[in-house]
C-alpha cells in the first residue's frame, strides 16, 4: 500500500515543477507575440497592463500546477506515449477552446489553441525529465 503522505509530496513536487515551467513558457510566448507584433506593426495579441500580466501569471501557475499533479497520476510508472500525448492534447485543447467559446473561430484563436498545446508540451517535457531522473517519483497507486 502506498504511503499517502509520500504520494502527496510527490504530487506537489510535480505540480510545482509544471507550474514554474508552464508559467515561464507562457511568458515566453507572450513576449514573443509582443515582439513580433511590434516588428510587423500588426497587433495579433493585445498589449497587457500590469494587472492583466498578474492575472495571466496566476492563471498560468494554477493551470501548470494542476497539469503537473494530474500528469503524474495519468502516466504512473508505465511509458505509454498515448497517455502522455493525450494528456497534453486534452489540457491544451480545453485551455485553448475555452478562449474560443462563444466566438467565431479565427486565425488568432487557432494560434492561441496551438500556444496552449505548446506550453503543456513544454511542461510535460520538464515533468518527463524530472520523472526519468527520479527527482519526482511516478505514481504507484494501489497494487
Amino acid at each position: 500500500m502506498p504511503n499517502l503522505v509520500t504520494e502527496r509530496i510527490e504530487s506537489i513536487k510535480g505540480g510545482i515543477t509544471s507550474a514554474v515551467v508552464f508559467a515561464i513558457a507562457d511568458l515566453g510566448i507572450v513576449l514573443l507575440n509582443t515582439f513580433t507584433s511590434h516588428l510587423s506593426n500588426v497587433e495579433l495579441i493585445p498589449v497587457y497592463s500590469l494587472q492583466d500580466w498578474l492575472i495571466r501569471a496566476i492563471i498560468a501557475v494554477s493551470t501548470g500546477f494542476l497539469f503537473g499533479v494530474t500528469y503524474r497520476y495519468i502516466v504512473r510508472s508505465d511509458q505509454n506515449s498515448h497517455l502522455q500525448d493525450g494528456a497534453v492534447l486534452a489540457f491544451g485543447l480545453v485551455r485553448g477552446l475555452a478562449l474560443v467559446e462563444g466566438k467565431a473561430i479565427s486565425l488568432i484563436l487557432l494560434v492561441l489553441i496551438i500556444e496552449s498545446i505548446i506550453t503543456f508540451a513544454i511542461a510535460r517535457s520538464a515533468l518527463d525529465f524530472a520523472l526519468s531522473r527520479k527527482l519526482i517519483k511516478p505514481f504507484v497507486g494501489s497494487q
